[in-house]
């Protein structure tokens, strides 16, 4: 049922006030102070801490407005452990809403701008090349399945120049994302490679996704040549896409889900530093975690216990196990430093399973059999080897 502002704007989906609340809930730490909100391209986090201290002037928000707050929200929860349920909404409902006409072009502006919003404090799902100093997540293939939906809409709405923008900036992304593959492979950077594997099939995996959404022909020349990157080969494209692709199938992902046992310890949306890496490389992450003050012993033991939840329910997936040995490894005494405030049934458990078994890898070692794997891979539709 639509809700109605004072302002006019009729909602189908999630009230201003109600979207506010579950970025907080997620992300807390966005409005106590603990990430920076000026500077170039942070303007949308400083929109919801704004917000946030005005609930009122949420009445009066507009189409374009609220379609902006939505995108915000997003990117500020979209590597968190709760992300905010607005992707339908700005992939195509509101690119479709009955007032449209009248906000269409400043709604694909703000498509565009988003490109180059900073994402780097509400995110840890990133790979780099130090080279080149770039960075990749999983926000390009949010903004990916938003640019989409703006082309399309414009499309259909006969903005065809605006559109052309807007596509001129996608294939950018595209030529991004094969640039940092040709490049980390070029520099044998086995580890963020196989990052970036995950990353990409994340990103291509929502534009595909949009692109089905919106019902693009097959025959559309722009739907042929960014359509399925990371699966067919595309004369457009190096076949390092669908060499990542293979790769990320065959060893990552498991790794890189919805990660739902996490959602559970409410200890770890205290900071952004606190936000789950790529899987499986996961050590560093735990260490963050143990070493923590900002959490208590009773908070990480309910992490740990997630993380032995997120691995019995995600059958060979070994990022939790990583995750585990960084944060006991953080400790002073291990696994014993918490003993006293760990249920005795869980720690005897604990102590004889598998999962802790797992963890007396270290990290270099662990890291080592997956270059080795890396390096010994034959791509089976491409050929290539790392």
């Amino acid at each position: 049922m639509a809700k109605k502002l004072p302002s006019g704007l009729k909602l189908m989906g999630i009230s201003p006030n109600i979207l506010l609340k579950n970025v907080e809930n997620t992300a807390p730490f966005l409005f106590q102070g603990e990430i920076e909100t000026s500077g170039p391209n942070r303007a949308y986090l400083a929109k919801l801490v704004f917000y946030k201290k005005n609930l009122k002037a949420l009445a009066h928000i507009d189409l374009t407005e609220y379609f902006h707050l939505c995108l915000a929200a997003h990117w500020a929860s979209a590597g968190t452990f709760v992300p905010t349920d607005v992707d339908n909404q700005i992939r195509e409902g509101l690119w479709r809403h009955e007032t449209v006409g009248a906000h269409i072009q400043k709604m694909a502006k703000l498509t565009i701008e988003s490109w180059q919003w900073d994402y780097e404090q509400v995110t840890n799902r990133k790979s780099y090349n130090s080279a080149s100093s770039q960075v990749m997540s999983t926000h390009e293939g949010t903004w990916l399945s938003v640019a989409i939906g703006a082309y399309n809409a414009l499309i259909k709405n006969k903005f065809p120049k605006l559109a052309q923008d807007v596509a001129d900036v996608i294939l950018a992304e595209i030529d991004k994302e094969e640039k940092l593959l040709l490049e980390l492979r070029e520099k044998k950077d086995h580890i963020n490679f196989l990052r970036s594997t995950a990353l990409m099939a994340h990103n291509f995996g929502d534009l595909d996704r949009v692109i089905d959404q919106w019902q693009m022909s097959p025959d559309d020349p722009f739907h042929q040549r960014i359509y399925k990157l990371g699966h067919n080969l595309n004369a457009n494209y190096s076949p390092v896409l669908v060499y990542a692709g293979q790769v990320n199938k065959a060893f990552l992902a498991n790794e890189n889900h919805r990660h739902m046992s996490m959602r559970q310890p409410r200890g770890i949306r205290k900071s952004h530093k606190f936000l789950i890496p790529v899987g499986p490389f996961m050590d560093d992450w735990g260490k963050v975690l143990g070493e923590s003050n900002v959490l208590s012993p009773i908070e990480k033991i309910e992490i740990i216990a997630a993380f032995h939840d997120g691995y019995n329910r995600q059958d060979l997936a070994f990022g939790y196990i990583r995750a585990f040995k960084g944060l006991i490894s953080a400790l002073p005494q291990g696994l014993e430093s918490l003993e006293r405030d760990l249920p005795f049934d869980f720690y005897q458990t604990l102590k004889k399973s598998k999962f802790a078994t797992m963890a007396e890898q270290s990290k270099d070692e662990f890291e080592d059999i997956f270059k080795n794997k890396l390096e010994e891979f034959v791509c089976p539709m491409t050929q290539i080897k790392f």
